[in-house]
């Protein structure tokens, strides 16, 4: 059984960075899509960022983030991270570690995803 922690959430001050992780535990993280996904309070989850399968390194951002946000994956940790820069006020919610076996290349419907962590949060003061 595939579980998800996530952990690095916290305060950060507007144009600050952060970096948040999420270890995986079960077996063959390197085939399993990972991704990010946020949510802001008193709306619907978004998608952030995605990473492919292997070592592809094919990665997807929402708009949003593009430019300022990055994840990476660590195989042999079986971690995925995602680091955050130049972090805007409209960046706080909790972050969800998302992971699935069978897509291909990846998705960002919260739908596609079958696991999620329990969330960290990200608080940015303006």
């Amino acid at each position: 059984q595939v579980r998800l922690v996530e952990s690095g959430g916290g305060l950060v001050q507007a144009g600050g960075s952060l970096r948040v992780s999420c270890a995986f535990s079960g077996r063959s993280f390197d085939r399993y899509v990972m991704a990010w996904f946020r949510q802001a309070s008193g709306k619907e989850r978004e998608f952030v960022a995605a990473m492919s399968r292997w070592s592809s390194g094919n990665t997807y951002y929402a708009d949003s983030v593009k430019g300022r946000f990055t994840i990476s994956r660590d195989n042999a940790k079986n971690t995925v991270y995602l680091e955050m820069n130049s972090l805007r006020h409209e960046d706080t919610a909790v972050y969800y570690c998302a992971a699935d076996f069978t897509l291909g290349p990846y998705s960002d419907s919260r739908y596609e995803y079958d696991y999620w962590g329990q969330g960290t949060q990200v608080t940015v003061s303006s």
